[in-house]
């Protein structure tokens, strides 16, 4: 993707929640050209009131915002923002088909490694960026997110560790609003090295109900978390990839720095009884694992044990 400096990238974001939310509303600041796509209530508060996003030192900022209910009032764009649930990716992906162009790339912002995987098959890989970030956020209602702490940070690129410069201008539109955007030279170690804390954290807090200050600071819960990463280490060795041999410790030094009272998006839902990314997560470390002969038996552990909550969210049992 090339263009001349005066010209901004053409961005779609799609699932305005915490994270499309936020990191779309970093974009609208760069200057790009950012079109939301939402609906129901979300849709509404937006074309009505604009975006607003609470930031950690209290402030609040409120963006009126370009929105479409329909991504065929958009057209092909250069970039697609994905931020809806892992479970929602397979839907999505068809749903994108009219914001596809021929050098259109979309960035899966979602937790786990599966995502690309799932749009590809739709999409085919040209259309489709490896992608992830790092941030804690939630909506507070349509239209409202709060950014309760850690530095925003967002990677992607391409899949097959092509060099490419066609994430080059929406890396640039990030780092001019201090937003720390990363093309790594290979995208899928960036997404297991971030499945490492995302898919421990979120297994432990959800089966404990307990936000990181407590899991982390408890020997035996801090334990969980350990043996979890190596649990998701093994089974991505297996697979190909290869982590940096500090990453477990490193990434516990990531969740020491969080804030206290932090919860993740996954412990929320299946705490609030609504469905939830336990198979994206623990569901898949078991699940890839047994793909390739590699036990994982904390991961299947935690994921058996929330499962009847994730299936009672869906309505698939009652009780």
């Amino acid at each position: 993707m090339t263009r001349p400096e005066e010209v901004n990238v053409r961005i779609a974001v799609v699932g305005v929640g915490a994270v499309g939310g936020y990191f779309g509303w970093r974009l609208v600041q760069a200057g790009e050209d950012v079109v939301f796509v939402a609906r129901g209530d979300n849709y509404k508060v937006l074309r009505a009131g604009g975006l607003t996003v609470e930031t950690p030192d209290g402030n609040s900022s409120v963006k009126a915002v370009h929105v479409v209910d329909d991504p065929q009032e958009c057209g092909p764009v250069d970039v697609v923002l994905l931020g809806v649930k892992a479970w929602q990716v397979p839907s999505a992906a068809e749903a994108l088909r009219p914001l596809i162009g021929s050098d259109t790339f979309v960035v899966p912002l979602q937790n786990g490694v599966e995502a690309p995987f799932r749009l590809a098959d739709t999409l085919g890989w040209r259309n489709v960026f490896g992608g992830l970030c790092y941030i804690v956020c939630f909506k507070l209602g349509p239209g409202h997110i709060r950014h309760a702490g850690m530095e925003p940070y967002i990677a992607f690129g391409e899949v097959d560790q092509k060099s490419s410069e066609r994430g080059r201008p929406l890396q640039e539109a990030f780092l001019k609003v201090n937003v720390k955007a990363e093309i790594p030279p290979d995208i899928q170690v960036a997404m297991w090295e971030k499945f490492l804390f995302i898919g421990s954290l979120s297994g432990v807090a959800a089966i404990t109900r307990a936000p990181v200050g407590v899991v982390r600071s408890v020997p035996e819960t801090r334990l969980m978390l350990e043996q979890i990463m190596k649990e998701i280490a093994a089974v991505a060795a297996a697979r190909g990839v290869s982590l940096i041999p500090d990453a477990i410790s490193r990434t516990l030094s990531v969740i020491d720095r969080l804030p206290p009272a932090a919860t993740t998006s996954m412990q929320r839902d299946i705490m609030e009884g609504r469905p939830s990314e336990l198979s994206a997560h623990n569901g898949a470390v078991a699940r890839l694992g047994a793909d390739v002969g590699v036990p994982a038996p904390l991961n299947s552990f935690i994921y058996g044990s929330l499962l009847p909550l994730e299936l009672k969210a869906r309505g698939e049992v009652t009780f």
